[in-house]
């Protein structure tokens, strides 16, 4: 539900994929030629003027609420909020005549328009105008303006030599260390400056394509094409095991002692490179590099008067290989492809159409170092985990005192597949446009992987006090492994309905109200290899149930091969209203309220039960006397310990938000305009997860003939965000525009956060300290899994911060282009002029609290295989009065009572606050007639200004307190773009 609250965020801010708006200007039944057509939204403006048909578009808009307005000579302004999306219905305009008192002249008034704010009017020759000079005169035709109207041959751009067809640009992005500041150093270590580079081509074309001798004049198309070749080095600091860890020294351990597991991992350890005292004793620079194809294309063609096809193609392939900690050097390889194609038909002014298929397939795989190359469990004598070799490699070691985790990417081979058809009508009857449409999507992902075929270690000190003493003898406190069943095809369905009605209630009220109805069934796998546990009441009893054969041994109930009730309960009513009070005035208040599903959550869970026994092998384990553990012998699964280990209620809900949103907007003096909005979300049927019959470390097992050992995934969790935004915007004038915008907001919710690699904090503390090198590619490469609740009676107090609370946010953007007004320079000419106008500079500022950290105390959940859960108990010492160098109390925090929980609450700790300050600066030279070069300078982070991501929270590791990483120091860009 947290990444609900987060989706519904977007949905409700609508920051979304940019889409195309296009319309028609009229005047009764008579099409308005050379209207001027403006959208705004924030700092971003662009304009259009209307063609011979009255027809108007712009290209990639983003979605969301846009300020159009439509002026002509001699007609009254029009000025509305449009709602822009995919499924936004063309815009009808009717125009208005000015009483007859009102109509002025005047010839020598022009609308000055920047350049980089004037989109090409649509065209049915497929030319494109230049828009550089933007000098358009309203209801006149254009001499020199941005549009296909011209006057008589011999004037303008109507001349024998007029502009090509064609329109196009060749660019270079530069970055180099030699422009970037050095990466600062957490262990305090003068490091020298990594060398690296970074290069982008692009290339762009377009204009209506032509073939001699075979097509005279084809659609229009636009052609992008960009290359990445780039270097990248951080620097990662880490805990390593000193020469007396090693030799068992430090833990008295005699070296005859130490098992020969341990001393063949050991062999993949580097040794300290600086004494320790910062809680790192080791640090190295991580190299990576990638090599980056993407080619986009767009074509669109009218015909006849009433018919359209359009349509677009994209293609990306990278190559990435990253090194780790430990030198390994992981190799990604990934491609992906979207094409979309649409017809649309006007059946009358009032009545549209549109139908469209869209087809995307993305596949990536992942090569670990040691695949095919050594096989190192083997080897190092670890019996138990797969040992093929597209799987060799070592198995992850996680240790309770913060030395790095010992760990590697997992072997992948994915490919996922979307189809999709759509439907969408647009109907105009009075004051009312209607919009109805429908979509229908079938979704594949084809997955070759194993969750984690080379197992899991974890160590705790259990055995002897002392972690790594526990490693040197080879004695984990728990161990856990997944694999078998590598290949697994899953298939889904979504499907959407909607209507929605805009109703201009009157100039100064406007209505958008609809329904939709959405709908993602559970996905299936194509041979029926899913499972999930069948489970008696008060989870006394589990038996596993399989898709093949769907009825559950202890019930006796029959499931779908989903295995998982079908949710069909999406409905989902939205409603908008914008209503300003006076016609005369500029204060205009909106609200709104929706519904939004999460019909995305089947994948994570479809992926956990697709590797399960008895299709697979799993263990998730404690050591004990009845079940000793060891490195060499450690995947053991013990009498009266479920094989499974995860479950899911057969009848999980789709979790949905509910959102409702009020915001004012009013214009001040100087060009200023203030808008004040209030969000709310509600988030019900979030997911939950938790360890059934599991205890308390001291105390003794309440039920020992209960199944234990798996977590179970329900949909009880809720939560809940409020959000107020102040947003002060200053609009283009006198070449100046900036926004200043400040959130305070609190969410709270009770539910399980999705992740990765086990799902706890603390493992993903190891792998920051572990250097691991995985990949978003990666990760989506490998099952999700979900943060499990502490004590599975009492859910409540789960309820905390949600991971994504952000008490305070501020947003400051600036920018200024000289040579813009009468003050601004505007007049001056010759040698000045050339050397002062057109510099466009701009900033963005953006300050912000931290994140919610969850304190942990990295021990075994008595009974199964599971750490990371458990959370320490509050002292009541100030937690932020730390000692020098770190930021948190240790004393503040101590391992719980026997036989009690932690009463530490869930993201109760704030991490580090955030800061950054970005600049650019560019100016536009125009060569010649047709011949345009930018040139840009960005910087990020130009302050230089160091940002830490987190602090570490496992209470027994001696980098408690501390910053695990820190954000990219200043790095500058350089951009140059031949445009024509």
């Amino acid at each position: 539900m947290l990444r609900l609250c987060l989706l519904a965020c977007v949905a409700v801010s609508s920051v979304m994929a940019a889409s195309e708006y296009r319309g028609q200007v009229s005047f009764g039944k008579v099409p308005v030629p050379g209207a001027l057509i403006t959208v705004a939204r924030g700092a971003q403006k662009f304009t259009v003027i209307s063609d011979a048909r009255g027809f108007y578009q712009f290209k990639d808009l983003s979605d969301g609420t846009w300020s159009v307005e439509i002026q002509m000579t001699c007609f009254r302004t029009i000025k509305e909020d449009v709602v822009i999306s995919s499924a936004t219905a063309p815009g009808d305009w009717q125009l208005h005549l000015l009483p007859l008192d009102q109509v002025q002249f005047d010839q020598t008034q022009a609308t000055v328009l920047p350049h980089d704010q004037v989109q090409a009017a649509p065209s049915s020759s497929g030319a494109k105008p230049n828009p550089s000079e933007g000098l358009l005169i309203n209801g006149s035709t254009n001499n020199g303006a941005a549009s296909i109207f011209g006057q008589a041959a011999g004037f303008g751009n109507n001349r024998s030599n007029g502009r090509r067809l064609y329109n196009g640009g060749l660019g270079m992005v530069l970055d180099n260390s030699t422009l970037d500041a050095k990466p600062y150093s957490l262990t305090g270590q003068d490091i020298a400056k990594p060398s690296y580079n970074r290069l982008e081509g692009l290339l762009s074309l377009g204009g209506p394509l032509r073939i001699p001798h075979v097509l005279k004049r084809g659609p229009d198309f636009a052609l992008n094409y960009q290359w990445t070749r780039g270097k990248n080095v951080t620097t990662q600091p880490a805990l390593v095991p000193t020469a007396a860890q090693r030799s068992g020294a430090a833990s008295q351990i005699p070296e005859s002692r130490i098992s020969p597991q341990a001393t063949a991992l050991l062999g993949l350890y580097p040794l300290p490179n600086f004494a320790s005292g910062t809680g790192y004793n080791y640090q190295t620079p991580l190299t990576s590099n990638t090599h980056q194809d993407a080619l986009q294309m767009r074509a669109s063609e009218t015909l006849g008067r009433r018919d359209q096809i359009f349509g677009n193609f994209a293609l990306q392939s990278i190559r990435m290989d990253a090194s780790t900690l430990f030198r390994f050097l992981d190799v990604t390889d990934s491609l992906g492809l979207a094409a979309k194609a649409n017809w649309a038909h006007e059946f009358s002014e009032r009545l549209y159409l549109k139908l469209g298929y869209q087809f995307s397939r993305y596949s990536v795989q992942v090569k670990p170092y040691f695949a095919d190359r050594e096989n190192i469990s083997g080897l190092a004598g670890i019996s138990g985990n797969n040992q093929e070799p597209v799987n060799w490699g070592p198995p992850t070691l996680t240790f309770a005192s913060g030395i790095a985790s010992l760990s590697d990417v997992q072997s992948s081979d994915n490919h996922n597949q979307t189809d999709g058809l759509s439907y969408a009508m647009f109907v105009n009857h009075q004051n009312h446009n209607f919009l109805l449409g429908g979509d229908l999507r079938r979704e594949q992902f084809n997955v070759l992987s194993q969750q984690d075929p080379r197992g899991t270690f974890t160590f705790t000190g259990a055995a002897t006090g002392s972690d790594f003493g526990d490693f040197l003898l080879g004695i984990p406190d728990t161990s856990s492994i997944a694999f078998g069943n590598a290949d697994k095809y899953f298939r889904g369905s979504i499907y959407d309905v909607y209507v929605t009605d805009d109703w201009r209630i009157g100039p100064a009220l406007t209505v958008n109200a609809g329904l939709r109805w959405d709908y993602g069934a559970p996905i299936t796998e194509l041979y029926n290899r899913l499972v999930n546990l069948d489970l008696g009441a008060g989870f006394s009893a589990a038996a596993p149930v399989v898709a093949s054969d769907p009825v559950g041994a202890i019930t006796g109930q029959g499931y779908p091969h989903s295995l998982l009730q079908p949710d069909k309960s999406g409905f989902e009513p939205r409603i908008g209203v914008a209503w300003r009070q006076l016609s005369g005035s500029s204060l205009v208040i909106r609200a709104g309220y929706g519904i939004y599903y999460n019909t995305s959550v089947y994948q994570s869970i479809a992926l956990q039960m697709g590797q399960q026994p008895p299709l697979s092998k799993t263990v998730r384990v404690q050591n004990s006397s009845n079940n000793p553990l060891t490195l060499a012998n450690g995947f053991l699964s013990p009498a009266g310990v479920t094989a499974n280990t995860f479950a899911v209620d057969p009848n999980f809900q789709v979790g949905y938000a509910q959102n409702w949103q009020f915001s004012v907007q009013r214009d001040l003096p100087g060009s200023l305009q203030m808008t004040a909005t209030y969000l709310g979300i509600k988030g019900t049927h979030a997911t939950q997860d938790f360890l059934p019959n599991t205890y308390p470390v001291g105390s003794v097992n309440p039920c020992p003939a209960c199944p234990a050992g798996f977590s179970y995934l329900t949909s009880n969790a809720n939560s809940s965000r409020e959000a107020g935004t102040i947003q002060l915007r200053r609009r283009l004038h006198r070449g100046l525009t900036a926004t200043l915008q400040y959130t305070f907001s609190k969410s709270i919710d009770d539910a399980a956060v999705l992740g990765g690699g086990g799902g706890s904090q603390a493992n993903a503390q190891s792998n920051a300290n572990s250097g691991g090198s995985q990949s978003a590619a990666t990760s989506a490469a490998n099952p999700l899994t979900f943060a499990v609740a502490q004590n599975w009676l009492d859910l409540g107090a789960e309820r905390g911060l949600s991971s994504f609370d952000q008490r305070h946010l501020l947003n400051v953007a600036f920018q200024y282009t000289t040579g813009m007004g009468l003050r601004g320079g505007t007049l001056l000419s010759g040698w000045r002029g050339a050397l002062f106008k057109e510099w466009t500079f701009g900033t963005d500022i953006t300050a912000s609290s931290g994140l919610p950290l969850t304190p942990v105390y990295l021990v075994a959940v008595p009974g199964t295989g599971v750490t990371g859960t458990i959370r320490p108990d509050y002292t009541g010492a100030p937690l932020y009065d730390a000692p020098v160098g770190g930021y948190l109390n240790p004393g503040a925090y101590a391992a719980p009572l026997a036989g009690q929980w932690g009463n530490a609450g869930r993201n109760t700790i704030e991490g580090p606050s955030q800061f950054s300050l970005n600049a650019s600066l560019g100016r536009t030279f125009r060569l010649t007639d047709h011949f345009n070069l930018d040139m840009r300078l960005d910087a990020t982070n130009a302050l230089n200004h160091v940002n830490y991501t987190t602090w570490g929270t496992t209470i027994n590791s001696p980098q408690f307190g501390l910053p695990v990483a820190a954000n990219a120091m200043r790095s500058v860009q350089t951009t140059v773009r031949l445009r024509f």
